[in-house]
């Protein structure tokens, strides 16, 4: 059993848990259930935007303890200020130490998008998202079908969130629906966390001209962006290159200086 396949046996129990906890009408009484959400997609067509989505994340299977020291508030706001296109916010326990407080957080402090970085494999976990504050959704073609993906896509739509599909390879563009606002390649395989940059240059071309293009993971290096940018990529999730210096902060005030 890979990585993934464990992650997805647990979540599955875990979301399972939540359903007795927390019942959809008391989801729908959150009180950012009713917010407006943040667009994403405003923000990457703005010709001004850096397309950074920077992302808080304590922990990974892979590299174990990135950096549980510093406060996701503090992290969120200092990465608005230093020209963040939106947020992401690892909200999986047991494998990422994130949770939904982490999110909760940081909603009301910044003015831009968050993006619930989550092992989304059932409906209920959308309405957590909308409940929690989250702007959009992350759902990944490696743990779900085709059909699932387009429904899961189309509830998220109707509560006013938008959806980011991660694809790992050529086999998973079948995924891509109407509904799904970005299409993100993954730089790491979620099954050996090996990272290719490769794979993102490699599957710009086959992207639906529509589809707004997320390059994730991997990204330690601005020239790095200008490749990607070249490419048709308009946005660039970077987690771990900020997240694994003392201070994140000042780690991406330093990157956006050099792009």
């Amino acid at each position: 059993m890979n990585i993934l396949d464990k992650i997805i046996e647990n979540k599955k129990l875990e979301v399972a848990h939540r359903k007795e906890q927390k019942s959809l009408l008391t989801l729908s009484q959150s009180g950012f259930y009713n917010r407006k959400p943040i667009s994403l997609v405003e923000r990457l067509l703005d010709e001004n935007s850096t397309g950074i989505i920077a992302e808080f994340k304590r922990k990974s299977p892979s590299k174990g303890i990135i950096n549980d020291r510093v406060s996701p508030l503090d992290v969120a706001i200092g990465y608005e200020k230093a020209g963040a296109a939106a947020i992401s916010m690892l909200t999986d326990e047991v494998f990422f130490s994130g949770n939904d407080a982490d999110l909760i957080s940081v909603r009301s402090s910044i003015n831009i998008p968050i993006l619930r970085k989550e092992f989304i494999i059932d409906p209920y976990q959308i309405h957590e998202a909308k409940a929690i504050g989250a702007d959009l959704i992350l759902l990944i073609a490696a743990c779900l079908t085709p059909v699932e993906v387009s429904s899961l896509a189309v509830l998220a739509k109707s509560l006013g969130l938008e959806v980011l599909l991660e694809l790992h390879d050529d086999e998973e563009l079948e995924h891509i629906c109407d509904a799904v606002d970005f299409v993100g390649i993954n730089n790491r395989s979620l099954k050996t966390f090996d990272v290719n940059i490769e794979r993102s240059l490699r599957m710009a071309e086959k992207i639906p001209s529509g589809k707004l293009k997320i390059a994730e993971s991997g990204i330690d290096d601005p020239s790095l962006i200008k490749l990607f940018k070249a490419n048709g990529y308009k946005g660039f999730l970077i987690g771990e290159n900020f997240m694994k210096e003392q201070d994140p902060v000042l780690a991406i005030t330093a990157f956006m200086n050099q792009i």
